[in-house]
């Protein structure tokens, strides 16, 4: 349902609209969608994360480097650089964080 919920949610949202699918003792797995255009602002991983795009397509910007993704196209997110992620068509990705 939490897949369902974001979808809803993107219909009336602004910004990104993140949801979590899963967590326990030092990881968490979120879902995150996209409109096209929207914007997930600057901010740094504190923890060790993989951005997986599950449909759609963004680019992900840190301070050293731009990645184009498209459907289950994945990044490694170092910890603690300042990125951002910018949807270019409609999308859903999954962010997982924490311990590997």
């Amino acid at each position: 349902m939490t897949i369902k919920k974001i979808k809803e949610e993107l219909n009336s949202a602004d910004s990104p609209v993140a949801k979590s699918l899963h967590h326990g003792t030092g990881f968490k797995v979120l879902m995150m969608g996209f409109k096209k255009g929207m914007i997930l602002i600057e901010h740094k991983a504190h923890v060790k994360s993989k951005l997986t795009v599950l449909e759609g397509a963004v680019i992900y910007k840190e301070e050293s480097r731009v990645v184009e993704l498209g459907q289950y196209d994945e990044v490694e997110i170092p910890v603690e650089i300042t990125q951002s992620v910018e949807a270019i068509e409609d999308s859903l990705c999954i962010l997982s964080q924490g311990a590997s």
